[in-house]
Parts: C-alpha cells; sequence; structure tokens
C-alpha cells in the first residue's frame, strides 16, 4: 500500500495508507453510519465531490458484483476506513472494493482512526480536505487546498446526470430468486437525472410506472408536450450531488412543470429543488445525514420508519406556508417529507428505496403512483 497524506481545512494532519486510486484530490469529508452497503454508497452519485468516512471499522469483507452497483460508476472522491479486507468471502463477489476504486479512479484510504474523524466532523461540521499519495509536505497540501474550489461552487450535476435517454427495464431485486423482477407498468413518467439511483429506479417500476431517463439538460418545454399529448402522467426528480442553490437552471425547469400542475415527486435532491421552486431556500446542516439507520416520523400513519440518508442541506421550517409536513426526523426534528397545496407535488427527504436498509418507506412510490 502507497502512504496517504490527509490535510483538513482546519489544519489537522494525519497519515495512512492507500488500497484504491493513487494521486490527488479535494473534496469535502462526512462520515456514513450504514453498517453495510458500502459498495451501493461508493456507486451513488450524490457523493459527488466528497469523502466518505465509515463509521463501521471492516470494510471489503464481503467484496463487490456488478448487480449492486447503485450507477455506472463511482463518483465520490474518496472513502475513509479504519479496516480494509482485502480478501473478500461472499457468493457473490466478483472483485474487490480495492479494484472497483481504482477502475472509477476514487482513493481508498485505510490504517487511519475514523472515530477520531467521525467525532471531529460531528463537533466542527463537514469540511474540506486534501489526500495525496504523492504530496507529503503539509504547507503544499495546504497551499492546494486553499487553491482549489470548494463543494457548494461546483455543479457536480453536469458529471453525474446521464447523457442520453433511456427506458429503466427492470424492478425489485428479488431477495430470494437473486434476481431483478421483470416490470409491470400502466403509467409512463420522466425521471430527470441529476445522479439518480438505481434502485430508486427500480422501486419507480416496482410501483407500476414505465421510467424513461433523461438528462437534466432537457428543456422543460419538451417535459411539458409530453404531458399534454398524454406521452406521459407524471415527472420524477432525483436525488443528486451538491448545494441545490446553484442550480439555477434546474430551478427554472422546476418552476414551469409547477405551473403546468404536472404531477411531480421528488427524493433528496430533488426535495429540495422543489422547496427552492416554490420560493423557500435550502440551507446547510452543520453536518448532515449520512446513513442507514435514521428514524423518521410519518405524519400521516403515526408511525417510525427507519430510514436511508445522504444529505447536508435542508428545505426550510417556514415552508408550511406552502406544504403540509408529511415526515419529520426525529434525530433532529428537521423536514423529511412534504405534500405542497396548491400543486400535485410530493417530496421526500430521506431515500424510500432505502438499499440497505428495509423497505418499509417504499409504500412512498405507490403514493405517487396514485397520485398519477
Amino acid at each position: 500500500m502507497a502512504k496517504v497524506s490527509l490535510y483538513f481545512e482546519n489544519g489537522t494532519v494525519l497519515e495512512a495508507n492507500s488500497f484504491g486510486a493513487e494521486g490527488t484530490s479535494v473534496g469535502e469529508v462526512v462520515f456514513n453510519t450504514s453498517l453495510t452497503g458500502y459498495q451501493e454508497i461508493v456507486t451513488d452519485p450524490s457523493y459527488a465531490g466528497q469523502f466518505v468516512t465509515f463509521t463501521t471499522p471492516e470494510i471489503g469483507n464481503v467484496g463487490c458484483n456488478a448487480e449492486d452497483m447503485e450507477s455506472k460508476g463511482a463518483y465520490c472522491k474518496g472513502i475513509i476506513v479504519r479496516s480494509y479486507q482485502d480478501r473478500p468471502s461472499n457468493f457473490r463477489s466478483e472483485e474487490t472494493l480495492g479494484s472497483l476504486l481504482k477502475k472509477n479512479n476514487v482513493l481508498g484510504i485505510t490504517d487511519v482512526d475514523t472515530r477520531f474523524i467521525t467525532k471531529m466532523l460531528r463537533s466542527e461540521g463537514s469540511m474540506e480536505m486534501i489526500a495525496s499519495t504523492e504530496v507529503h509536505d503539509i504547507a503544499e497540501l495546504k497551499k492546494l487546498l486553499d487553491a482549489a474550489p470548494r463543494i457548494e461552487d461546483i455543479n457536480y450535476i453536469e458529471q453525474v446526470s446521464t447523457k442520453e435517454a433511456y427506458v429503466h427495464n427492470q424492478a425489485r431485486y428479488s431477495e430470494t430468486k437473486f434476481e431483478y423482477e421483470k416490470p409491470n407498468t400502466s403509467k409512463k413518467i420522466i425521471a430527470l437525472d441529476f445522479g439518480v439511483k438505481r434502485n430508486i429506479l427500480n422501486e419507480l417500476t416496482h410501483a407500476g410506472m414505465e421510467v424513461e431517463v433523461v438528462p437534466n439538460s432537457i428543456e422543460a418545454s419538451v417535459i411539458i408536450e409530453k404531458y399534454k399529448a398524454k406521452e406521459i402522467d407524471g415527472v420524477f426528480l432525483s436525488n443528486g450531488p451538491g448545494d441545490p442553490l446553484i442550480l439555477k437552471d434546474e430551478q427554472e425547469k422546476i418552476k414551469a412543470l409547477i405551473e403546468q400542475k404536472i404531477p411531480l415527486f421528488g427524493i433528496c435532491l430533488g426535495h429540495q429543488l422543489l422547496s427552492i421552486a416554490h420560493g423557500y431556500d435550502t440551507y446547510k446542516l452543520k453536518f448532515g445525514h449520512h446513513g442507514g439507520n435514521h428514524p423518521v416520523m410519518n405524519q400521516e400513519g403515526n408511525t417510525v420508519e427507519v430510514t436511508a440518508q445522504n444529505h447536508n442541506y435542508n428545505v426550510p421550517d417556514n415552508i408550511i406556508e406552502v406544504a403540509s409536513v408529511t415526515h419529520m426526523n426525529l434525530f433532529d426534528n428537521t423536514i423529511e417529507g412534504l405534500k405542497y397545496n396548491d400543486s400535485p407535488s410530493m417530496s421526500v427527504q430521506h431515500h424510500p428505496e432505502a438499499s440497505p436498509g428495509p423497505h418499509e418507506s417504499a409504500y412512498i412510490f405507490t403514493e405517487f403512483r396514485g397520485m398519477l
């Protein structure tokens, strides 16, 4: 393993070993509390521009496989783990995590105190960091970090969105048959791809919707024409990376769809963009929500759901002026779900496809199908 040097914007310096790609990367550091699902996390496009610190100490032990990819590649800047296992043991394993990272030019950082990093981030908040297998001089690392753009200044949507439209043709993964189900659909929607996860598309088709995934660059007029011609029944606004406030084109696009009363459903970034399009700007959380064990209260059913989450930004409390709150986070009482009063729009901040995790939030996809 090559030596890798870490320099955090608060001046903290750590040394570790590298098991992924080699090189120099700058990004925002967050921590994820999921006990399983590291491949799904690594290949989630919403992590573009970020280093993910895993609180689970042993990572890599079940390897990776093509079926569990959430996207075509890995877009995070790197992952930080306490102990990396390069000899996976699982009947579905096709390659090591290190191999997957190298193919996608993502740094893998191990043999470091992840508990220390997590406590630092919890205390001081998410922060920028530089990691390098090439540069080990602290002054030079600081200089490179200071000169690099911050995550809130970069539009990562351009990097992770599909370049060409396609129809998603599989449904939920069968945990008994070990294969993906075939779709049985009666409605059709467009999914605006801001960095969509494959399991979200699987759940949409599982709920009975044919999904055409389109680039974020598509014009609102094209979508409106399709809706008026009854070629589609609604629009899904996907998850994705970065600060939603800089996505001016996407905000205007969604405003145009709202004006036409097109049924809309947003998850994560889509949830945030719906809020901004209604006139309510998002704000940044101290260290965000990243994990597979976040309790959320369903206000309508008065039940608690254990959810998967990945976001640094949140919608403001005064959005209750135009929407009703359907879900609340029980860790910090932030808003997790909304239904808008004057438009057929709904959204959730958490990930109801919940992979890894339980399926108890998957009913939300059926609710959207019912709204259509």
